[in-house]
């Protein structure tokens, strides 16, 4: 898993406080996900920094969850009004390499996908398995196992639609990508 995005880069021997880029990384962080409100941009780890370019402006970079996401221009949107809301010009810089991985989704993220009802993805993403096994994936509200796939898709192409054998409950599952 990628470190933690913090605000501009801490490599710099002698670095003076920023806090300007603090300020920026701390709007930004809390801007939610169009298509799952119950994280933010920080929680799914799509927002990868906050810099400045070498004239001095400050430079957000996003990572889409793939690239024919439907909710990109929104979350880029939402993440520019919330720096203006706080005072702070901005340039949104969608960066697609690395590509985007489940593992970006931080450990508090993925509490909140299951307390608002979705099974967060299980295991790592990257290799056959993530392909072509079948993983165990517990409900999200009772805790059990004995669950089936209903569909490869749920609500959004990031999810699948699971069914609990167990409460009887529709859930959806944050595919491993």
């Amino acid at each position: 898993m990628p470190a933690p995005i913090e605000a501009g880069s801490a490599d710099a021997p002698g670095k003076i406080m920023d806090f300007e880029l603090a300020r920026a990384l701390e709007a930004a962080s809390g801007v939610p996900d169009p298509e799952v409100p119950c994280v933010t941009v920080a929680d799914l780890g799509i927002l990868r920094g906050v810099d400045r370019d070498a004239n001095g402006q400050i430079v957000v970079r996003l990572t889409p969850t793939y690239s024919g996401c439907p909710a990109v221009n929104a979350i880029e949107m939402a993440v520019e009004t919330a720096l203006l809301e706080a005072g702070i010009e901005a340039r949104i810089e969608r960066v697609i390499a690395p590509a985007w991985t489940t593992d970006w989704i931080t450990d508090e993220g993925r509490e909140k996908l299951r307390a608002y009802g979705i099974a967060p993805p299980v295991g790592a993403s990257g290799g056959r398995r993530a392909f072509f096994a079948e993983d165990v994936i517990a409900c999200p509200r009772c805790g059990s196992t004995r669950t089936s796939k209903v569909s490869e898709f749920g609500s959004t192409a990031c999810k699948a639609h699971y069914r609990c054998d167990e409460c009887f409950e529709p859930f959806d599952y944050f595919k491993c990508i």
